[in-house]
């Protein structure tokens, strides 16, 4: 019996829009990656980028439970001395809230080269506005 391998012709990407208002982060995220990897498709193959475009409007409206809220601290380094810098999750929420939901879901997908083209298909927007309306993204329900 042969192991099935898909190939960059085979693969056919579809768009699809999600609305995270009033979503939880992580489950979310948890939703959205394996889109992103493919491993909803019959020709998943794990050396392979069979992933579909995901788009994600309403980025402002996503929610953390219990009090992570308050708690949930983002870090960065600005590469110079003493430069490791704190942002909290209330903060970046107000300033981008497309990055939260972008770390939620870069942090699911793998640490390769593979995994950085995956994330390239994830699209996240603040409003319900997009500029992606001519692929015509199908809308699914997470």
């Amino acid at each position: 019996m042969k192991s099935f391998l898909a190939k960059k012709e085979q693969i056919q990407r579809k768009w699809h829009i999600v609305d995270a208002d009033g979503a939880i982060l992580g489950r979310l995220a948890a939703k959205i990656a394996p889109i992103l990897m493919g491993k909803t498709k019959p020709i998943y193959t794990p050396s392979v980028d069979t992933g579909d475009f995901v788009i994600v409007i309403n980025a402002e409206g996503i929610r953390l439970t219990g009090k992570k809220a308050q708690a949930k601290l983002y870090d960065y380094y600005t590469f110079y001395p003493g430069g490791h810098k704190y942002v909290t999750f209330e903060d970046l929420m107000k300033r981008k809230p497309e990055k939260v939901v972008e770390l939620a879901v870069k942090r699911m997908l793998p640490k390769t080269a593979l995994g950085e083209d995956m994330f390239k298909k994830l699209k996240v927007y603040r409003g319900t506005n997009h500029k992606h309306a001519a692929q015509q993204p199908e809308k699914i329900e997470l």
